[in-house]
């Protein structure tokens, strides 16, 4: 299993674009094979900041939705709404 935590920071005056951008990732996603999560979430201390949780069954899981028409539609967009991005491998304990 692969599992990530994706960070992004909006910049100030695209949050909601960043947010409408985010969403449209998570029913398609949801719904490809291999996905066993995945959830975004909004800091409502930071309202900028969003988290991706998402853990996919494999590689070739997590390959096929880097392959996929909303991950390239998402991929292709995120940059003039994001101040920043990064992301960490999570493992269960």
């Amino acid at each position: 299993m692969i599992t990530k935590q994706v960070t992004f920071i909006a910049k100030e005056d695209c949050i909601d674009q960043m947010k409408a951008l985010l969403h449209s990732m998570v029913q398609a996603s949801k719904a490809e094979d291999g996905c066993l999560l995945y959830d975004i979430y909004q800091l409502k201390e930071e309202p900028r900041k969003f988290i991706v949780i998402e853990s996919w069954r494999d590689e070739k899981a997590l390959d096929e939705h880097k392959a996929s028409a909303h991950y390239n539609h998402y991929k292709t967009h995120y940059e003039p709404y994001c101040a920043d991005k990064y992301s960490h491998d999570l493992e269960i304990v």
